[in-house]
């Protein structure tokens, strides 16, 4: 019985701080009352608790808002920890079949940003990147999202080695051959002898949310290896795309979701 009593008041607290976040405006305790039919009594207990924890604030004019908890957690990075978690066996499995580093990006503004990293297992081409703000252009993650339909920088494109695309005309047409085939290059575009291959991780509405890559020297990823992890790298991010709910058209061509 007291089991069900705990649960029942867990239930009502969970239904009052998701109706508090979704509210616009901002609730009072008034409406909430009105809008859960909840007892002054029930009501006002709940809230207290909810406050205690910082789950919950109330200004002076009695109008109720999400508390300091959930808005440090709202502007820190760890809304992608349940991608970096999702993400993790696949960045092991890429690692375990290259030895090369493996990355797991996102878009930020108009640059990527490495958020989850595995180094490489060789001496030669240990960078940890995580953290690191990169552009588009000049990189495999960033043609992924631009290939997509993210929007380049106003102005000349940084020209960052002597292999950097800096002509708009012919990144376009690199990013058509991206779109097409599913995967992305930069071969020493960002640093002479650094070359990355990535791939677009999608979500349920079949917009890229994020790009797995795999990079290392030159020396060790050739073109005929560029090729074997642009595969790889297409099927693992569809795969981690599925677990994130993406449903890929039937109509796309296999290893282009």
């Amino acid at each position: 019985m007291q089991a069900s009593t705990g649960t029942q008041a867990v239930d009502r607290a969970a239904t009052l701080l998701v109706a508090i976040l979704e509210s616009e405006p901002p609730p009072t305790f008034t409406d909430l009352q009105r809008t859960t039919g909840l007892a002054k009594s029930t009501l006002s207990r709940l809230l207290s608790s909810l406050e205690r924890h910082d789950l919950v604030s109330r200004s002076g004019d009695g109008v109720l808002r999400p508390g300091a908890v959930l808005t440090r957690f709202a502007h820190s990075g760890r809304p992608y920890d349940e991608l970096i978690a999702l993400s993790a066996p696949r960045l092991e499995a890429l690692s375990e079949a290259t030895g090369e580093t493996i990355n797991l990006a996102v878009m930020v503004g108009h640059e990527v940003e490495q958020i989850a990293q595995v180094a490489s297992t060789f001496l030669m081409g240990n960078v940890n990147w995580v953290g690191m703000r990169l552009p588009l252009h000049c990189t495999a993650l960033g043609k992924v999202f631009l290939a997509e339909g993210a929007p380049l920088p106003e102005g000349r494109l940084e020209r960052r080695t002597p292999e950097t695309i800096s002509s708009r005309i012919r990144l376009e047409a690199e990013l058509a051959t991206v779109r097409e085939r599913g995967w992305a290059v930069a071969d020493s575009e960002l640093e002479p002898g650094l070359v990355a291959v990535a791939a677009p991780v999608r979500g349920p509405d079949g917009n890229v949310v994020a790009a797995l890559s795999i990079s290392g020297p030159s020396v060790r990823i050739g073109r005929d290896q560029q090729e074997a992890f642009g595969l790889l790298l297409a099927s693992e991010a569809h795969a981690l795309s599925a677990q994130l709910g993406h449903t890929p058209d039937k109509s796309r061509k296999a290893g282009a979701a």
